[in-house]
Parts: structure tokens; sequence; C-alpha cells
């Protein structure tokens, strides 16, 4: 639960009860909870009112998309995943790889002048 171990937790529980006492703790406790369901009912209709505002185009956005980690995730990522996972196609199903050749290429002898182009400066 959010990173927490058995120790964390303990250890939150007994601080709150030295800070709110065992007469409030519950009061509290409740009170957090209330807070966290508006918290989260607001975000929710933020994002509603966000795809609604931008059109049947977006239904599918989601505004965690926005984070950069997400994004490259989403969008760089899981080509390298799907490679990855297809590695193991049998050679005859994958297509050729196209081989490259240079074109030879005049070079200069020692103390030769290149060729000056008027039109190229």
């Amino acid at each position: 639960m959010f990173g927490l171990g058995w120790m964390e937790i303990g250890a939150l529980i007994v601080i709150a009860l030295l800070v709110f006492g065992p007469e409030k703790l519950p009061q509290a406790a409740a009170q957090a909870g209330k807070t966290l369901r508006n918290l989260r009912r607001m975000a929710n209709s933020a994002r509603d009112d966000l795809r609604a505002g931008l059109g049947p185009e977006f239904q599918n956005f989601d505004p965690a998309d926005l984070n950069p980690r997400n994004f490259v995730r989403k969008h760089l990522l899981d080509d390298l995943e799907d490679d990855w996972n297809n590695q193991d196609k049998p050679k005859e199903l994958e297509p050729a790889a196209a081989t490259y050749t240079p074109e030879p290429v005049d070079e200069l002898g020692f103390g030769e002048i290149p060729p000056y182009d008027s039109e190229a400066t």
C-alpha cells in the first residue's frame, strides 16, 4: 500500500494516536476519508469535463498520458517490447535485409585543388 511496509504503517498509527489521541482518532480518520472521496470526485469531474470539452476525437484521452514517462513508455518503448517479444520468429518469415553499397568516390591526391562551384556559395 503506497510502497509502505508494515513497520512504516505501524509507526504512522502510533504517531496518529499520539497526535490526535484515542478519542479523536476515529473522527480524524472519517474526515480524512471524506476529504479523499471529495478530491477523487473532483478529479473525475475535471477529467470528464476535459474530455467533453475536447470533443469526440479525444474520447480515449487519458491525462496520465501527458506525463513524460508514460508518453515515452507508450510511444517509444511499446515498439521495442513488441520487437523483443517477436524475436522467436523463424527466419523465413522475416523480411530480407537491404544491403547498402556505397558509390565509388573520386579521391583527391596530395596537393590537388578541389573543384570550385561558384553557385554553391
